[in-house]
């Protein structure tokens, strides 16, 4: 796979389309974080909205 990471976004979802596998990092230039809670108080409350499900 010929990817270029964004070392200033580490990423550890192998299952996303923009994940640089062989580096854990991201390969967008930005990326999208949401909440789908209206009062967030943990890390699971937190979304990458820039996900894309990697369908190889």
């Amino acid at each position: 796979m010929n990817c270029s990471p964004n070392k200033s976004i580490h990423c550890t979802v192998d299952k996303c389309k923009f994940n640089c596998k062989d580096e854990a990092y991201c390969t967008l230039s930005s990326v999208d974080i949401g909440t789908h809670e209206q009062n967030p108080t943990q890390t699971q409350c937190v979304d990458c909205n820039s996900f894309v499900p990697d369908n190889k």
